[in-house]
Protein backbone atom coordinates (compact mmCIF):
# COMPACT_ATOMS: atom_id res chain seq x y z
CA UNK A 1 0.00 0.00 0.00
CA UNK A 2 1.46 3.50 -1.02
CA UNK A 3 0.32 6.84 0.20
CA UNK A 4 -2.39 8.89 -0.34
CA UNK A 5 -1.82 11.72 1.18
CA UNK A 6 2.08 13.39 1.14
CA UNK A 7 2.45 16.84 2.78
CA UNK A 8 5.71 18.51 2.12
CA UNK A 9 7.16 21.84 4.08
CA UNK A 10 3.49 23.13 3.82
CA UNK A 11 3.65 27.50 4.84
CA UNK A 12 0.39 29.05 4.48
CA UNK A 13 0.78 32.72 5.89
CA UNK A 14 -1.29 35.53 7.16
CA UNK A 15 0.11 37.88 7.31
CA UNK A 16 0.22 39.38 10.92
CA UNK A 17 -2.06 36.72 11.65
CA UNK A 18 -0.36 33.04 12.32
CA UNK A 19 -1.57 30.38 9.30
CA UNK A 20 0.48 26.99 9.41
CA UNK A 21 4.53 26.94 9.31
CA UNK A 22 6.88 23.79 7.61
CA UNK A 23 3.89 20.90 7.86
CA UNK A 24 4.86 17.69 6.85
CA UNK A 25 3.06 14.31 7.03
CA UNK A 26 1.74 11.30 4.96
CA UNK A 27 -1.58 9.07 5.40
CA UNK A 28 -1.16 5.11 4.37
CA UNK A 29 -3.64 4.00 2.15
CA UNK A 30 -5.88 2.52 4.61
CA UNK A 31 -5.75 4.54 7.45
CA UNK A 32 -7.66 6.65 9.90
CA UNK A 33 -5.66 9.60 10.65
CA UNK A 34 -6.13 11.73 13.82
CA UNK A 35 -5.50 15.42 13.31
CA UNK A 36 -5.24 16.87 16.79
CA UNK A 37 -5.04 20.51 18.07
CA UNK A 38 -7.70 22.93 20.10
CA UNK A 39 -9.39 25.83 17.93
CA UNK A 40 -6.84 28.46 15.79
CA UNK A 41 -4.09 25.38 16.32
CA UNK A 42 -4.03 25.62 12.24
CA UNK A 43 -6.30 22.36 11.63
CA UNK A 44 -8.72 24.08 9.03
CA UNK A 45 -6.20 25.97 7.08
CA UNK A 46 -4.11 22.56 6.51
CA UNK A 47 -6.62 20.94 5.28
CA UNK A 48 -8.44 23.93 3.01
CA UNK A 49 -4.51 24.19 1.92
CA UNK A 50 -4.39 20.31 0.66
CA UNK A 51 -7.57 20.70 -0.69
CA UNK A 52 -6.69 23.89 -3.23
CA UNK A 53 -9.03 26.09 -1.32
CA UNK A 54 -6.17 28.35 -0.07
CA UNK A 55 -3.13 29.03 -2.31
CA UNK A 56 0.09 28.49 -0.09
CA UNK A 57 3.22 30.19 -0.02
CA UNK A 58 5.63 27.17 -0.28
CA UNK A 59 5.28 23.26 0.12
CA UNK A 60 4.10 20.79 -2.30
CA UNK A 61 1.17 18.38 -1.41
CA UNK A 62 0.37 14.94 -3.40
CA UNK A 63 -2.77 13.38 -2.75
CA UNK A 64 -4.01 10.05 -4.32
CA UNK A 65 -1.01 10.24 -6.31
CA UNK A 66 -1.74 13.48 -7.96
CA UNK A 67 -0.24 17.07 -7.75
CA UNK A 68 -2.44 19.29 -5.58
CA UNK A 69 -2.42 22.10 -7.39
CA UNK A 70 -2.31 21.18 -11.06
CA UNK A 71 -4.60 18.05 -10.58
CA UNK A 72 -6.80 20.04 -8.15
CA UNK A 73 -10.18 19.20 -9.90
CA UNK A 74 -9.82 15.87 -10.41
CA UNK A 75 -8.62 15.30 -6.43
CA UNK A 76 -11.68 17.03 -5.38
CA UNK A 77 -13.67 14.76 -7.53
CA UNK A 78 -12.27 11.52 -5.21
CA UNK A 79 -12.15 13.30 -1.74
CA UNK A 80 -15.04 13.23 0.32
CA UNK A 81 -15.08 16.91 2.11
CA UNK A 82 -17.11 18.06 5.04
CA UNK A 83 -15.61 21.31 6.56
CA UNK A 84 -16.15 21.92 10.09
CA UNK A 85 -19.57 24.33 9.57
CA UNK A 86 -22.31 23.12 7.70
CA UNK A 87 -23.64 25.91 5.37
CA UNK A 88 -26.06 25.37 2.87
CA UNK A 89 -28.95 27.47 1.51
CA UNK A 90 -31.36 27.85 4.02
CA UNK A 91 -34.61 27.75 1.85
CA UNK A 92 -33.84 24.52 -0.07
CA UNK A 93 -34.98 20.84 0.45
CA UNK A 94 -32.30 18.62 1.93
CA UNK A 95 -32.79 16.04 -0.62
CA UNK A 96 -31.74 18.64 -3.03
CA UNK A 97 -28.87 19.72 -0.99
CA UNK A 98 -27.88 15.90 -1.50
CA UNK A 99 -28.75 16.09 -4.97
CA UNK A 100 -26.70 18.87 -5.76
CA UNK A 101 -23.58 17.79 -4.00
CA UNK A 102 -23.83 14.73 -6.14
CA UNK A 103 -24.43 16.33 -9.66
CA UNK A 104 -21.70 18.35 -9.13
CA UNK A 105 -19.63 15.17 -9.39
CA UNK A 106 -21.55 14.24 -12.33
CA UNK A 107 -21.95 10.89 -10.00
CA UNK A 108 -25.48 8.80 -9.81
CA UNK A 109 -25.63 8.76 -5.79
CA UNK A 110 -29.33 8.31 -4.90
CA UNK A 111 -29.03 4.74 -3.58
CA UNK A 112 -26.02 5.57 -1.51
CA UNK A 113 -27.27 9.01 -0.36
CA UNK A 114 -30.84 6.46 1.05
CA UNK A 115 -29.05 3.86 2.66
CA UNK A 116 -27.02 7.17 4.45
CA UNK A 117 -30.15 9.23 5.33
CA UNK A 118 -31.42 6.05 6.60
CA UNK A 119 -28.92 5.44 8.69
CA UNK A 120 -28.40 8.75 10.30
CA UNK A 121 -31.76 9.56 10.77
CA UNK A 122 -31.88 12.45 8.20
CA UNK A 123 -34.93 13.77 6.94
CA UNK A 124 -34.54 14.33 3.15
CA UNK A 125 -37.80 16.66 2.21
CA UNK A 126 -37.05 19.05 5.29
CA UNK A 127 -35.74 22.76 4.51
CA UNK A 128 -32.47 23.25 5.62
CA UNK A 129 -33.70 26.21 7.74
CA UNK A 130 -35.77 24.23 9.74
CA UNK A 131 -32.70 22.16 10.71
CA UNK A 132 -30.59 22.09 14.24
CA UNK A 133 -26.78 22.27 14.22
CA UNK A 134 -26.57 18.53 14.77
CA UNK A 135 -29.06 17.93 11.86
CA UNK A 136 -27.46 20.00 9.13
CA UNK A 137 -24.20 18.38 10.43
CA UNK A 138 -25.80 14.87 9.13
CA UNK A 139 -26.84 16.04 5.89
CA UNK A 140 -23.32 17.06 5.55
CA UNK A 141 -21.51 13.60 6.42
CA UNK A 142 -24.46 12.41 3.54
CA UNK A 143 -23.08 15.06 1.03
CA UNK A 144 -19.52 13.97 1.73
CA UNK A 145 -19.90 10.00 1.51
CA UNK A 146 -22.55 9.14 -0.85
CA UNK A 147 -19.93 9.01 -3.79
CA UNK A 148 -17.78 6.72 -1.89
CA UNK A 149 -14.63 8.45 -2.22
CA UNK A 150 -10.97 7.27 -2.19
CA UNK A 151 -10.23 10.14 0.55
CA UNK A 152 -12.14 11.00 3.30
CA UNK A 153 -11.52 14.76 5.34
CA UNK A 154 -13.52 15.17 8.15
CA UNK A 155 -12.97 18.70 9.41
CA UNK A 156 -14.71 18.35 13.13
CA UNK A 157 -17.34 16.12 11.94
CA UNK A 158 -19.05 15.17 15.16
CA UNK A 159 -19.90 18.87 17.22
CA UNK A 160 -23.83 18.93 17.40
CA UNK A 161 -24.30 15.05 16.69
CA UNK A 162 -25.65 13.15 20.03
CA UNK A 163 -23.57 10.54 21.06
CA UNK A 164 -25.50 7.60 19.38
CA UNK A 165 -24.74 9.69 15.84
CA UNK A 166 -21.35 10.06 16.57
CA UNK A 167 -21.28 5.97 17.14
CA UNK A 168 -23.00 5.72 13.76
CA UNK A 169 -21.22 8.02 12.18
CA UNK A 170 -17.48 6.13 12.85
CA UNK A 171 -19.07 2.92 11.84
CA UNK A 172 -20.05 4.45 8.41
CA UNK A 173 -16.06 5.50 8.21
CA UNK A 174 -14.82 2.18 9.36
CA UNK A 175 -17.14 0.07 7.12
CA UNK A 176 -15.53 2.62 4.02
CA UNK A 177 -12.32 1.97 5.06
CA UNK A 178 -12.75 -1.38 5.23
CA UNK A 179 -13.88 -1.53 1.81
CA UNK A 180 -10.35 0.57 0.79
CA UNK A 181 -11.41 4.25 1.74
CA UNK A 182 -8.79 6.50 3.58
CA UNK A 183 -10.12 9.56 6.11
CA UNK A 184 -8.27 12.16 7.78
CA UNK A 185 -10.44 13.20 11.02
CA UNK A 186 -9.70 16.90 12.28
CA UNK A 187 -11.10 16.97 15.53
CA UNK A 188 -9.83 18.32 19.54
CA UNK A 189 -11.87 14.83 20.94
CA UNK A 190 -8.73 13.15 21.74
CA UNK A 191 -11.13 10.25 22.59
CA UNK A 192 -12.27 9.86 18.97
CA UNK A 193 -8.46 9.66 18.26
CA UNK A 194 -7.82 6.82 20.21
CA UNK A 195 -10.82 4.87 19.65
CA UNK A 196 -10.48 5.15 16.19
CA UNK A 197 -7.33 6.25 14.87
CA UNK A 198 -4.10 4.52 13.73
CA UNK A 199 -1.77 7.30 13.62
CA UNK A 200 -2.24 10.75 14.70
CA UNK A 201 -0.95 14.06 14.80
CA UNK A 202 -1.03 17.18 17.07
CA UNK A 203 -1.09 20.85 15.25
CA UNK A 204 0.21 23.54 18.28
CA UNK A 205 0.47 27.21 16.97
CA UNK A 206 0.60 26.36 12.98
CA UNK A 207 3.07 23.65 13.62
CA UNK A 208 3.00 19.82 13.56
CA UNK A 209 4.02 16.93 15.63
CA UNK A 210 3.55 13.48 15.44
CA UNK A 211 2.26 11.42 17.90
CA UNK A 212 4.64 8.18 17.88
CA UNK A 213 1.26 5.71 19.22
CA UNK A 214 -2.42 5.87 19.33
CA UNK A 215 -4.45 4.80 22.42
CA UNK A 216 -2.65 7.48 24.73
CA UNK A 217 -4.58 7.95 28.04
CA UNK A 218 -5.40 11.88 28.77
CA UNK A 219 -2.14 12.75 31.40
CA UNK A 220 0.29 11.42 29.03
CA UNK A 221 -1.36 13.57 26.10
CA UNK A 222 -1.38 16.56 27.70
CA UNK A 223 1.70 16.30 28.71
CA UNK A 224 2.97 15.69 25.39
CA UNK A 225 0.74 18.80 24.16
CA UNK A 226 2.83 20.71 26.88
CA UNK A 227 6.07 19.82 25.78
CA UNK A 228 5.07 20.75 22.39
CA UNK A 229 3.99 24.04 23.26
CA UNK A 230 7.03 24.48 25.41
CA UNK A 231 5.78 24.65 28.67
Amino acid sequence: MGNVVEIEHLTKSYGKNRGIIDVSFTIPEGDIFGFLGPNGAGKSTTIRSMLGFLRVNSGSMKILGMDGVKDREEILRNVGYMPSEAWFYDAMKVKDVIRYAADVRGVDCSKEAELLCERLKVDRNKRIRQLSYGNRKKVSIVCAMQHRPKLFVFDEPTGGLDPLMQKTFFDLVNAYVLEGATCLLSTHVLSEVNKYCKHAAIMREGRLSMLESVGIDDDTFLKFYEEQAGE
